[in-house]
């Protein structure tokens, strides 16, 4: 077994879609027609998107998410933490925490999406000398 997608509730996932690859880089996959479901191209596991509207007539009862307040997190992996930190601020998100050295050998910030979703960008994770 292995983790296929992960699927976030949005308002609009067009918007976020759009965001998302402004933001950080990445390709987008499959819109639905009608927008009310979208995916980013990330690798093995796709990051998807549904609409509040399609969970509801699904019978589900989706939340909205809170950076201040999350329950999980996205992280993106790269090379140069403070640049791409630059160009997701460009591209709108709000930032939680600026670019940081953690002591486990990791350089980490925050943002937040439009949705309210908490975003790290980070480093790979090195042995600290």
């Amino acid at each position: 077994m292995h983790l296929k997608y992960v699927i976030l509730y949005v308002e609009s996932p067009r918007e976020t879609i759009d965001f998302y690859c402004k933001a950080f880089g990445i390709k987008p996959g499959l819109i639905t027609e009608e927008g009310a479901y979208g995916e980013v191209k990330t690798g093995e596991t796709t990051l998807s998107f549904s609409s509040f509207k399609l969970m509801e007539n699904l019978g589900k009862n989706p939340s909205q998410a809170d950076a201040s307040n999350p329950c999980f997190e996205i992280a993106f992996q790269t090379e140069d933490v403070a640049g791409d930190l630059a160009k997701a601020l460009a591209a709108g998100a709000e930032l939680v925490q600026e670019v940081k050295e953690e002591p486990w050998g990791q350089t980490t910030s925050y943002v937040k999406d439009m949705n309210g979703f908490l975003i790290e960008i980070c480093s790979p994770v090195t042995t600290p000398a």
